[in-house]
């Protein structure tokens, strides 16, 4: 799709010369004489970038750019300056200007410089699309932020099963929010006003096992002095998360086992058995089935907690998503510290989209925060954190971001559409087998209509 490019001049020739070598370029390019005339074409339509003469009579490019500034900020503006405006272009880039070309401009250059302010008003427009999208969602969207079809199958099967009294694993990376998921399970579901325990097996040592999670007698062993509930009796009633439950010692998992069949629990110290009424969340970042087969994980226990199944996407599979949770976190993080939000780059962009983020949603949030409270070493710029949180080796090659960014206007066109490929071979004009070549490769399938 052709970007449209406002062309504000008050010198015909000037106007009718850049006009002509845009739609060669493959812009769209309307004209105007003045600012007034270019603010009654913007009340009827909004172009994707405006390009205006610096000095104008009666009104200026900087007073043009402040209205549409009010009007959209979204929408970039490019001063075209004489030699002697130069100072006072670079003092209106610190009002909000997006860069200023002299005159007279270099055709080429000024193509480029307008493609690049255009992806950008582009991605901002996306983004603020996806805000508005997210508004209008129920409790799940606000709690499972995200818009990509990964999001949307996650939020249908979790809506699913909290509505059942089942267990459940949750497979993901870390970071990829698997006590977020547990706890919408709980806080959906008929359990809700019960307590809701959390477990973090890795952190657990392995004598301690026993008596953290079913608890002891007085005396049952050196440093009992009374008794203490373990963690199944605590969250009878509710809901048990059990963090990387691969970490657990593997003999203490034929006890687990034992309460998930009889859901009693036997105290250290004790003979007697205490009944618990308990929903068992198990959340690993180990493929289990796996580590069954392989003996790593008793293949009793997992078939036992293996009633129903939960995938958490990592970040790298959500598409714009990370657009939308960036300015959420960044965004809380302002408000929290009583701070104005700077306004996202086009390098910006071009970081959130391109990173890997092995570290997932826990990362992403890390970094929004940094940016929103000024942390970064040379500014606020996004690329300049990831670079130093991670050496500038976590950026990917030329041929990998031209992909990421592909993928990402296939998958915001198929939403946009409703997941229809007509459609999207209209909007992004493609054959339809290069669109479905395009979309198996990156994985943009149409969410399955039934549960995990």
């Amino acid at each position: 799709m052709s970007k449209s490019i406002l062309v504000v001049d008050d010198e015909e020739i000037v106007r009718s010369s850049i006009r002509q070598w845009l739609e060669l370029g493959g812009f769209e390019a309307r004209t105007a004489r003045n600012a007034d005339e270019a603010l009654s074409m913007l009340q009827a339509e909004l172009p994707d970038v405006v390009l205006t003469d610096f000095r104008m009579p009666h009104r200026s490019g900087i007073e043009l750019m402040r209205d549409v500034q009010r009007i959209d900020p979204d929408i970039p503006v490019v001063l075209l300056t004489a030699h002697g405006d130069v100072a006072l272009a670079v003092a209106a880039m610190r009002e909000g200007v997006y860069d200023f070309l002299q005159k007279p401009a270099n055709p080429d250059h000024m193509s480029a410089v307008l493609a690049r302010a255009a992806e950008q008003s582009g991605l901002k427009r996306q983004l603020r699309h996806l805000t508005s999208r997210l508004g209008a969602e129920g409790e799940l969207a606000r709690r499972l932020l995200g818009t990509s079809p990964a999001m949307a199958t996650l939020r249908k099967s979790v809506g699913e099963l909290a509505e059942h009294d089942r267990d459940v694993i949750l497979f993901g990376e870390s970071g990829t929010g698997k006590e977020v998921v547990a706890r919408a399970l709980h806080d959906l579901g008929p359990r809700a006003r019960a307590p809701f325990v959390a477990v973090n097996c890795a952190a657990i040592p392995a004598e301690l096992f026993e008596s953290e999670l079913l608890g002891h007698e007085a005396g049952a062993f050196t440093g009992a002095r009374g008794a203490r509930i373990g963690k199944f009796e605590h969250a009878s009633g509710g809901t048990l998360l059990l963090d990387e439950i691969e970490s657990m010692p593997h003999a203490f998992q034929v006890k687990i086992l034992r309460v998930l069949q009889e859901r009693v629990v036997e105290r250290v110290g004790s003979n007697r058995l205490i009944p618990v009424d308990v929903r068992v969340i198990a959340a690993a970042k180990a493929d289990l089935a796996a580590d069954s087969r392989s003996g790593r994980f008793r293949a009793d226990l997992y078939f036992r907690l293996a009633a129903a199944e939960i995938r958490l996407p990592p970040l790298r599979e959500r598409g714009n998503d990370v657009l939308l949770l960036f300015q959420h976190f960044a965004g809380e993080a302002a408000r929290r510290s009583g701070r104005d939000l700077t306004p996202l780059g086009a390098e910006d962009f071009d970081a959130l989209l391109t990173h890997d983020w092995p570290g997932n949603v826990r990362e992403l949030k890390n970094v929004a925060e940094r940016y929103a409270l000024g942390l970064a070493a040379t500014g606020r710029r996004v690329a300049e954190i990831l670079r130093r949180a991670q050496g500038a080796g976590a950026r990917r090659s030329l041929s990998e971001r031209v992909a990421a960014y592909e993928r990402m206007l296939i998958e915001a066109s198929l939403l946009e559409h409703n997941w229809s490929v007509v459609a999207v071979m209209e909007s992004l004009g493609m054959p339809r087998r290069t669109l479905n070549e395009k979309m198996a490769r990156y994985g943009l399938l149409r969410p399955s209509r039934t549960s995990c």
